[in-house]
């Protein structure tokens, strides 16, 4: 017995023994390099948050802060244009408005000013494709006056205001509630003044990727052909990375996670094969690799992951969506009419904001929404008009 033992022992232990060659790449791959390559990935399961987060969230800060007076002197040196395309006078029908809703924030960040900059800046070199878009402002602080970047920012874009000066503020109004008060005007006046074909509405934190338009123009002439997503209520352009994770409870993801398997491991059986000399196909080595495959891709990040479909336009994927967030939403202007009504109905507190709201239509009013992979906005304000927080961080 003791002599079979030692026999299977000598076996799978030699240097030749596949038992060994994975056992040590598991151990090279999880215990030392994806730990030395990954430890200031934000969204990866081996960041040393200790070590890293305040320094890393301070760095933000103060980029952010540089950006936001790169954007001021953007505007301060753009040639203000005629009287008839800032007010946006003219009978045209865009294909898709953007409105950008906002409040005023801390004025060192000039967040509007960034993600208003970055739309100019993109749409300017769009050219002939992004000639039926047009931007729109829509100022929902109490007193609109004393918002200063819009105040700039009027000599450039129409504006449209939401002035409650003077009013009492109505003790049902709590500051969710007031959040989707501020987004239902902001929706119907963006479907009043230009009647688009799609509304992108733009919270002032979230600035566009630099292909935004590219793939919202791939989506309007290939994707939306398709029934299901030509109906659908909305369109997130954004999802928080912490949240993009395999090791969810959505379905889409954890067969996304299988697929991704099932497509590695015969691959990298076959590489190991051809490095090693043995046989093409071996089913225990296979799913060896399907479960290393899956297993690295979910620890260094899903979000990285995504990174890659930004390749091209034809790989952005569109998936199921869940309740977080809303700082880029996509409607058609069917579906914005028909959120304007199911929104009116409802009422916003604490653990019930606008998003949860608009979510929670999906199954009470039978309606479809998807999120668009990966993001196409990037979520830069760390202090919240909601929430009081004088010390942000990254995560």
């Amino acid at each position: 017995m003791l002599h079979q033992a030692w026999q299977l022992y000598g076996r799978w232990c030699r240097w030749s023994s596949p038992f060994i060659h994975l056992l040590t790449l598991t151990v090279v791959t999880f215990g030392v390099l994806t730990p030395l390559i990954c430890h200031r990935l934000l969204h990866s399961y081996f960041y040393l948050r200790r070590w890293h987060l305040n320094p890393m969230s301070q760095e933000f800060l103060e980029q952010n802060q540089q950006e936001g007076q790169a954007a001021l002197r953007y505007f301060e040196k753009l040639q203000i244009p005629n009287a008839s395309e800032a007010s946006g006078s003219d009978t045209f029908q865009p294909l898709l408005l953007v409105t950008i809703i906002t409040v005023q924030r801390r004025n060192d960040f000039h967040y509007v000013l960034q993600v208003a900059s970055h739309f100019h800046r993109l749409l300017q070199k769009c050219g002939a494709h992004c000639r039926s878009h047009r931007i729109l402002l829509c100022n929902v602080e109490s007193d609109p006056s004393s918002h200063q970047d819009v105040r700039l920012l009027s000599s450039f874009f129409p504006m449209v205001s939401r002035d409650k000066t003077g009013e009492s503020p109505d003790p049902r109004v709590n500051q969710f509630e007031k959040e989707k008060q501020d987004y239902i005007f902001c929706l119907e006046q963006s479907l009043l003044t230009y009647n688009p074909e799609y509304v992108l509405i733009v919270e002032d934190d979230a600035v566009p990727e630099e292909e935004i338009f590219a793939v919202l123009q791939h989506l309007f002439l290939a994707r939306f052909s398709k029934p299901y997503l030509r109906d659908a209520l909305y369109f997130k352009l954004y999802h928080p990375e912490r949240l993009q994770r395999y090791f969810n409870p959505e379905p889409m993801r954890i067969l996304e996670w299988l697929g991704l398997g099932m497509f590695l491991g015969p691959m990298l059986n076959c590489v190991y094969s051809w490095a090693t000399g043995r046989p093409s196909l071996s089913w225990p080595i296979v799913l060896f690799f399907a479960l290393y495959s899956m297993a690295l891709s979910e620890l260094v990040g899903r979000h990285y992951m995504l990174e890659l479909r930004r390749l091209a336009p034809t790989l952005y994927n569109i998936v199921p969506v869940t309740e977080c967030c809303t700082p880029a939403m996509l409607f058609s202007a069917p579906s914005a009419r028909r959120v304007l009504g199911y929104l009116k109905g409802l009422h916003c507190r604490q653990g019930f904001a606008k998003d949860i709201a608009l979510y929670s239509l999906l199954r009470t009013k039978g309606e479809n929404a998807y999120v668009v992979e990966p993001n196409l906005v990037r979520h830069v304000g760390m202090y919240s008009s909601l929430r009081l927080n004088d010390n942000p961080k990254l995560l």
